[in-house]
């Protein structure tokens, strides 16, 4: 336990498998164009537990762009036991090019190099610019991945991309294997009083839910407060002339959410919530933006978001004056849900970069099951020195189970990672954090910690007392008059 706690049972790195297609070019310059690139990335590399492996494939007709989640290699991709496609990359020639560009698919694993003929590479060239251009482009791909892991390796705060990772990192949740959704509308008057949630959460939110399958599941609930007024210790909005609108400044954001009256429940169910809130202001303060940025939504780090929706006003029919729709439709919750699908990307964690929604989420597999694989491994050595200061402190069976089955885990972890298998090493890392808390909050032992053997002593001495003093008199008559007979009887001899 304390082996894995100082990294010494095991190293974690990260290879990564590229395939590389090349279907304009002969056997011979793809296999040459796959050596030198290759090469060209080794020298690139400062990390070496992050490293890309190019594997050429010929078989053009193995790759189908797949327009929802991923590009699937069907001549491998799936294989049980062979290691994850990272990314498919497609070298292609085409006329009328001066250099070569890329191109990244979006919505799949798939970069798109196209060259200029003249720029085949042949078979005698030892540094072809057309291989340092993939280089280069798969380099700066995984850039953002690579600090990352090797932050969460090092532990190293120092340093202006440090900083960087450090300040993302924080304002994102901790990881679990369930969140909890929690969308809120609300509206300081009577209207809207309604709004067409499910079709939004389908439309917009359900195929990002669905991406995040192998890495965590999710739990939705909604909710419409009316009359939802401000906290009164928090600045009122102020109307701009130049804008037009009602600002609020971003110094004032953090006292936006009237905790106190809002029915905002910090937690529900086993994992934590991640509150959304749809904020509808009154028709007297309507458009209301945020004054530095004139933007309409913003960030509580590690807790949710928040969406300033101005809906067009319309007309009462009786006092002629303006007033809020009493529902809000499908489309019009389109550019909310919008802002709340990047802002949940940001609170679970989710790498800026690459373009590629798949490649991020590829990244962050990678990156979650090192944070786990450190965080169960911390909580082993936790558990080690906690058992080795408390000597007489019980160890239930069920904690040295799930002592056995998070190393059991952890190891399984390691060996994934090195087969580059990061779907497998995620599951496996997930069960190893959750049985190493379970061992170290054992309830049992949770008494032991917080009430040592010196507290014992502090709660029944001054019971002993009252009991431990008349027998000390007792003793010491009875001693008394045991030395007394003894005395006379030497009187009585003599």
């Amino acid at each position: 336990m304390a082996d894995w706690a100082d990294g010494k049972t095991c190293r974690p790195v990260f290879p990564l498998e590229i395939h590389v297609a090349a279907p304009t070019m002969q056997l011979p310059e793809s296999q040459h164009l796959v050596r030198t690139t290759q090469h060209a990335l080794d020298d690139l590399n400062d990390f070496a537990a992050h490293h890309l492996r190019l594997k050429l494939t010929n078989d053009t007709a193995a790759y189908t762009a797949q327009g929802s989640e991923h590009s699937t290699y069907v001549a491998g991709n799936m294989v049980d036991d062979g290691p994850d496609t990272a990314l498919t990359v497609r070298v292609v020639s085409q006329e009328g090019l001066a250099t070569p560009r890329s191109e990244l698919r979006a919505d799949t694993t798939q970069l798109d190099i196209f060259y200029p003929p003249s720029q085949v590479p042949i078979p005698s060239s030892s540094n072809p610019p057309l291989s340092v251009f993939i280089a280069e482009e798969l380099q700066r791909l995984y850039s953002e991945e690579k600090a990352t892991i090797a932050h969460i390796l090092s532990g190293d705060n120092s340093g202006r991309d440090s900083e960087r990772i450090s300040r993302r990192l924080r304002r994102s949740m901790k990881y679990a294997d369930t969140y909890h959704l929690s969308f809120s509308l609300f509206t300081p008057g009577s209207a809207p009083s309604s709004w067409d949630i499910e079709a939004a959460v389908q439309e917009y939110l359900s195929p990002l839910l669905h991406a995040f399958g192998p890495i965590s599941n999710f739990t939705i609930d909604t909710q419409v407060q009316l009359y939802a007024t401000f906290s009164p210790m928090a600045p009122p909005p102020i109307y701009d002339e130049e804008e037009s609108a009602w600002t609020l400044k971003k110094e004032d954001l953090s006292a936006f959410i009237n905790a106190a009256e809002w029915p905002l429940n910090p937690s529900i169910g086993n994992g934590p919530t991640l509150n959304f809130i749809l904020y509808v202001p009154d028709p007297s303060q309507s458009p209301m933006i945020v004054k530095e940025n004139h933007a309409s939504s913003w960030i509580v780090p590690q807790w949710g978001g928040v969406f300033l929706l101005n809906p067009p006003l319309e007309q009462s029919g009786k006092s002629g004056s303006q007033t809020n729709p009493a529902h809000i439709t499908q489309e019009s919750l389109r550019p909310a849900f919008m802002t709340f699908s990047h802002q949940l990307l940001t609170l679970l964690g989710t790498p800026t970069t690459p373009a590629s929604l798949p490649l991020r989420l590829q990244s962050l597999i990678r990156v979650r099951a090192a944070t786990l694989l450190l965080s169960a491994s911390s909580t082993m050595g936790s558990l080690a020195r906690l058992t080795e200061s408390l000597p007489s402190i019980p160890i239930p069976a069920t904690v040295a189970s799930s002592v056995s089955t998070t190393l059991s885990h952890l190891s399984s972890t390691c060996s994934h990672l090195r087969d580059g298998r990061f779907g497998a090493a995620l599951a496996s890392a997930r069960i190893a954090e959750t049985e190493a808390e379970r061992s170290f909050f054992e309830k049992s032992m949770v008494g032991q910690v917080y009430f040592p053997d010196e507290h014992k002593v502090a709660v029944y001495l001054p019971l002993l007392g009252p009991i431990g003093v008349p027998l000390l008199v007792s003793l010491m008559k009875e001693l008394k008059r045991l030395v007394a007979g003894w005395k006379a009887r030497r009187r009585s001899t003599s």
